[in-house]
């Protein structure tokens, strides 16, 4: 297996859709879509280009103390909507405001979802692609329009009513699209036992979550068997593996290993690196996650 180091950049995005303005002194000023907003961002420790007493925005995330997480949303402009549109290659979401400082997307996963489209429509078959801890749907509605028959899970029905809502909105709501609210690690195992098989998956897991039924997660604990299952589900033509994992103590080299690990005998090359975000005004990178990406070929 041939390994390469990558830094997988979110450049795919039309300006008046998603833009990084400004970042630094643990603080982040991003426009999505009409709204512009404020959130913390503890890897952004140096300097912004202008003050923050200088950005102005739409609505502040102020997170509670001790978490990077939760908070609540100071609104600036008291006309701006909780709710408003987006879209990224014609492909329409709503963002939100979460009391979890996101905004109902990941838009450093655009990088992902143009690389599954990209593969999906040069593979020259049919593709099925089993999109784990799915959100609210993009990759899954990205992997559908390039074509494919998706299995779209994430442990709360809630998501998944969002990720159906975005469905809709894209002209996908007849779409061969599986909605399932479920643990991924029951799900996959169960899929194992029916024989199911799939050309494609995608992880995006949390550090920390719980399942349907109060099932707990923990990374570094319970990685390892759901990439297991991971290897049992893929198909004799195998097309793509994707990895991401945030706030968590690894390297993206360790991340990669574990996942080569599982794919031992397939071939193909392992990308390793950082995710991140440019800047829209200067040659600045946000970094935010870490990542190890398989391809067949």
């Amino acid at each position: 297996m041939k390994t390469e180091a990558t830094l997988f950049l979110a450049d795919q995005w039309a300006d008046d859709q998603y833009a990084l303005l400004d970042s630094g002194d643990g603080h982040k000023l991003e426009r999505f879509g009409t709204q512009t907003v404020i959130r913390p961002d503890p890897q952004a420790f140096w300097s912004p280009a202008s003050p923050i007493e200088s950005w102005t925005a739409d609505a502040r995330f102020d997170a509670k103390a001790g978490d990077d997480d939760r908070g609540n949303w100071q609104l600036i402009n008291r006309a701006a909507p909780e709710a408003w549109p987006m879209e990224w290659r014609g492909l329409h979401l709503n963002a939100r405001r979460t009391p979890f400082r996101h905004l109902g997307l990941f838009q450093e996963h655009s990088a992902h979802w143009a690389f599954a489209q990209d593969q999906i429509r040069s593979a020259g078959r049919k593709i099925r692609v089993l999109n784990l801890f799915g959100y609210t749907g993009m990759m899954s509605l990205a992997a559908a329009h390039a074509g494919a028959e998706v299995t779209h899970l994430d442990a709360s029905p809630k998501s998944n009513g969002y990720g159906k809502d975005h469905a809709e909105m894209s002209g996908l709501a007849d779409a061969p699209i599986r909605w399932i609210a479920d643990d991924a690690i029951k799900f996959t195992a169960r899929e194992i036992r029916r024989g199911n098989t799939y050309d494609a998956i995608v992880l995006d897991p949390p550090k920390f979550g719980r399942g349907t039924k109060n099932e707990t997660w923990r990374f570094e604990e319970d990685l390892p068997e759901l990439l297991a299952n991971t290897r049992a589900l893929l198909s004799d033509q195998p097309l793509f593996v994707i990895l991401t994992a945030y706030a968590v103590r690894l390297s993206h080299i360790a991340l990669a290993q574990a996942l080569a690990g599982h794919l031992n005998g397939l071939g193909g090359v392992m990308e390793m690196g950082e995710m991140a975000i440019p800047h829209a005004n200067d040659d600045r990178l946000l970094p935010t996650s870490i990542c190890a990406r398989w391809r067949a070929g």
